[in-house]
């Protein structure tokens, strides 16, 4: 990267919580990817290597670790130009914390209300940084992610309810709507998201696919505080990617909230889709405890 482009992405990423490359990854590598996809979901049983849509056990709305699923992913978590980005924004010492691939489908993709990445693995520090690669063009129509700039300088917010961690934002901490940008970008683009920023996603309203491959990164000597059955189900797959491992946990002033959900979790869905089932719950006060959760 050249001297005025990593000083423009990482003043940008500073001052928003979020930075764009555009079409980092050219044609080539998105087929490739593409491609990937289709291999991965020919299976005969899709639920045992995605998530499916609710009602629709055909339409797979996100694939699990799809770094541990295919090559192809594995090769692009660490695309040398993705980890000179990566680097210039946290740092040299690099290690790969988890992938996740979610396909909004037309008309269909599933909402994913306002939340904070570092609100589901908090950690020591927040140099995380988690890339999100759009793999094909993406516009406020089929659910571009929405961000509030800035929102990464306030701080964790409550991602509480009923006493128990709901995986998103609501009440008093949830942010004005009109803050919202859309986040726009062609396919191969890439949108650097910080840990503290608030973002969000509309359903996919359109006639088009939105799909995004998110691979997380963290410095080196940025350590997990908490090891519940979801915040640490990833640290058997973090690896090294760029320079050396720390033997040092750098702390930063703050006081992280932990996830402490009421039972394990499958994913950010399940999750915020059960707040809603609780507040229902509790709005009416006829769902059994197994339906609230």
């Amino acid at each position: 990267m050249s001297a005025p482009h990593t000083a423009a992405l990482v003043k940008e990423y500073r001052e928003n919580g979020f930075a764009v490359v555009e079409r980092l990854f050219d044609r080539s590598e998105v087929a490739e990817l593409d491609t990937a996809i289709t291999e991965i979901l020919d299976v005969p049983d899709i639920g045992t290597v995605a998530e499916v849509e609710p009602g629709d056990n055909a339409m797979a709305r996100r694939i699990w670790s799809p770094t541990a699923q295919h090559a192809a992913f594995e090769r692009a978590a660490a695309h040398p130009a993705l980890l000179d980005h990566v680097e210039a924004l946290i740092g040299p010492d690099i290690l790969f914390h988890y992938s996740k691939l979610h396909l909004k489908a037309p008309h269909v993709g599933s909402v994913v209300d306002w939340h904070q990445d570092f609100a589901y693995y908090p950690h020591t520090n927040t140099d995380l940084v988690t890339a999100l690669v759009y793999l094909d063009d993406t516009t406020t129509e089929n659910s571009a992610l929405q961000a509030v700039p800035g929102s990464h300088r306030r701080g964790l917010a409550d991602h509480y309810a009923g006493g128990y961690f709901r995986g998103k934002v609501a009440g008093a901490d949830a942010p004005d709507p009109e803050l919202a940008v859309p986040i726009e970008a062609p396919a191969g683009s890439v949108v650097f998201i910080h840990c503290l920023l608030l973002h969000y996603s509309s359903p996919n309203r359109s006639d088009r696919y939105r799909r995004a491959y998110l691979p997380a990164y963290r410095a080196a000597d940025a350590y997990p505080i908490h090891f519940g059955a979801h915040a640490g189900h990833n640290e058997p797959g973090v690896k090294l990617l760029r320079g050396s491992v720390s033997d040092t946990a750098r702390v930063e002033a703050g006081a992280w909230r932990l996830p402490l959900a009421e039972r394990p979790f499958g994913s950010l869905f399940q999750l915020q889709e059960g707040a809603d089932k609780a507040a229902a719950a509790a709005n009416t006060g006829y769902a059994t405890q197994e339906e609230a959760k």
